[in-house]
C-alpha cells in the first residue's frame, strides 16, 4: 500500500510537470484548477489505494498470475476514472485538464503493475536460492494431487516446495508422481512429526469426506496451514476462505497466524531492532563474555539445539551460565524437575555458576540470541523455544506452539515464567499465537523491560 501510494504521488507530480512544465508552473496550474490541490491529490490517492484493496490486490495468494493482476489493476483504474470524472462534474471543476488525466491513468496502471512484477522477481530470486521457502505435504497420489503439486511448484515465486505425497490406498490412481511417496494417509501424524511441514494440501477423492475432515482437523491441531483445492465439503470449510491459483479455487484453513503482510513487517522489525540492539549492547556483551570466562573454565557462549518454526532445528546461542559438564549431570538431576510436563527446570540448580545466577536473574544470558533473531531462526517475541527431547514427547495439541517462530520474550516470560505446569506454558503460547498482532508484540516488549529490570527471572 505504501509503495502504491508513493508511486501514485510520483505519477501525479510527473504528469503535472509534463502537462504544465517544471518548477512552479505545475503547482500554479493545479492551484488554479483545484480549490485545495493537496486535499484533492490526497483523496485521489486514497481512493486509488481503496480500489486496489477492494479488487483483492493486497491479499496474499489471492491473485497468482500476472495476467490476473494486470486485469485487476486496469479494472481499478477504470473505476477510479469514473469516480474522478463524476467528482469533477459534481463539484463543478471544469478547469481540470483532461489531458492531464489522459496521462495520469495509464501511468498509474504501469506503476502499480511494475511494482507487482518487481515484487515477484524479488521473491523469485530469493526463493530459487532456498530463502524464505515453505514445505508442503500433499495428501493423495492421484492425477488431481499431481496436477495441483505441479501447479504450485510451477509458481516458484510462492516459495512452496512439495516434499512428497501420502497415498489413500486403493482410492488413488497409483500414477507416476515424480515426487516421493511417503506412505499411506494413516502415516500423516508420523510424517508431520518427522519432517518439516508448513502446509498440507488435501487432494483426496471427494467421496472420502470423513477422511478429509479428520485429516484437516489433525493438521489444524498441529498448527499447519491446510489447502483444499476445489473442495465442496461444507463441514470442513466452515472456517476457511476461498483463494485461487491459476483460476483454480483453493479453500484455505489457517489455525494461527497466516497474515503474510503482518508477519513480513514483524520480520523487518526483528532485523532492524536486532541490528540496533547488537550495536548498542556490544560493549555490554563483551564485558559479560569476559566475566563468564573469568568466573569458570569453558567458553563464554553456549550453543544448544532447539526446535523452531514447524520443526526446524537451530543452534540457540546464550551466555554460558553453567559449569562445563552440566549436560553430563542432567540425567541425575531429572528426578528433581520442578516442572510438571515436557520441560525441565530446577528450583536450585547446582550446575549454575556465580555469574550465571546473575545473568539468569536479569535475563542477560539471552542477549546473544539477537544473532538468532537476525538470522531468522527466532523472533524478538514468540513462544518459548523447546528442546528436541521435549518436542518428542508432545501431545498433538502441544505441537501447534511450533506454528510460529520462537521468541526471546513472550507472554510466557512476562506472565507464566514461574508456572510449574507445562500445559499452562503451552496454553499461554497458544493464546499468543491466536491473538497475535504487531500491537501485541509491542505491548509484550514494553512489559518485558520492567520484568527484566526487576530481576525476577530464573
Amino acid at each position: 500500500m505504501a509503495a502504491d501510494a508513493l508511486a501514485a504521488l510520483a505519477v501525479v507530480i510527473c504528469a503535472a510537470q509534463l502537462r504544465f512544465g517544471p518548477n512552479s508552473a505545475w503547482t500554479s496550474a493545479l492551484g488554479h484548477s483545484l480549490p485545495d490541490p493537496k486535499l484533492a491529490v490526497g483523496a485521489f490517492i486514497a481512493t486509488w489505494i481503496g480500489l486496489l484493496w477492494m479488487r483483492g490486490l493486497y491479499r496474499s495468494r489471492s491473485r497468482w498470475t500476472l495476467r490476473g493482476e494486470l486485469g485487476e489493476v486496469i479494472g481499478a483504474a477504470v473505476v477510479l476514472l469514473a469516480v474522478t470524472l463524476s467528482a469533477l462534474f459534481l463539484f463543478k471543476l471544469p478547469d481540470v485538464s483532461r489531458l492531464l488525466l489522459l496521462v495520469v491513468f495509464p501511468l498509474l496502471v504501469i506503476a502499480a503493475f511494475t511494482l507487482r512484477v518487481a515484487l515477484r522477481l524479488t521473491l523469485l530470486y530469493f526463493r530459487r536460492h532456498g530463502r524464505n521457502v515453505r514445505y508442503m505435504l500433499v495428501l493423495g497420489a492421484n492425477a488431481r494431487a499431481k496436477a495441483f503439486a505441479n501447479m504450485v511448484e510451477g509458481h516458484p515465486e510462492l516459495g512452496l516446495v512439495v516434499i512428497g505425497h501420502l497415498q489413500a490406498g486403493a482410492a488413488d490412481d497409483g500414477i507416476y508422481l515424480g515426487r516421493p511417496l511417503l506412505g499411506p494417509v494413516e502415516d500423516l501424524e508420523r510424517v508431520l512429526h518427522s519432517q518439516i511441514v508448513d502446509e498440507v494440501a488435501i487432494c483426496l477423492p471427494f467421496a472420502m469426506e470423513d477422511l478429509i475432515e479428520q485429516t484437516a482437523q489433525l493438521c489444524q491441531q498441529e498448527g499447519k496451514v491446510v489447502r483444499i483445492p476445489a473442495a465442496p465439503v461444507e463441514r470442513v470449510l466452515s472456517l476457511g476462505r476461498l483463494e485461487s491459483i491459476d483460476g483454480l479455487g483453493v479453500y484455505s484453513l489457517a489455525n494461527g497466524p497466516d497474515r503474510v503482510i503482518g508477519l513480513l513487517v514483524k520480520r523487518v522489525v526483528d532485523i532492524v531492532a536486532s541490528l540496533i540492539l547488537m550495536l548498542v549492547l556490544a560493549p555490554v556483551m563483551a564485558l559479560l563474555a569476559v566475566l563468564v570466562k573469568l568466573d569458570s573454565s569453558g567458553p563464554a557462549l553456549f550453543r544448544q539445539e532447539r526446535v523452531g518454526l514447524n520443526g526446524r532445528t537451530f543452534a540457540m546461542i546464550k551466555f554460558r551460565t553453567m559449569c562445563p559438564d552440566a549436560e553430563q549431570q542432567l540425567a541425575d538431576l531429572r528426578v528433581h524437575n520442578a516442572i510438571n510436563g515436557h520441560a525441565f527446570k530446577l528450583e536450585r540448580d547446582p550446575r549454575i555458576t556465580r555469574i550465571g545466577r546473575l545473568l539468569r536473574r536479569t535475563s542477560l544470558d539471552e542477549l546473544p540470541q539477537l544473532w538468532n533473531v537476525l538470522q531468522g531462526q527466532m523472533s524478538l517475541v514468540g513462544p518459548r523455544p523447546p528442546l528436541p527431547c521435549e518436542v518428542a514427547d508432545y501431545d498433538i495439541w502441544h505441537r501447534r506452539r511450533l506454528s510460529m517462530k520462537p521468541g526471546m520474550t513472550g507472554l510466557w516470560q512476562i506472565g507464566a515464567r514461574r508456572e510449574a505446569e507445562f500445559d499452562h506454558w503451552v496454553e499461554t503460547d497458544l493464546e499468543y499465537i491466536d491473538q497475535w498482532s504487531l500491537w501485541l508484540d509491542i505491548k509484550i516488549m514494553l512489559r518485558t523491560v520492567p520484568a527484566v529490570l526487576s530481576g525476577t527471572g530464573r
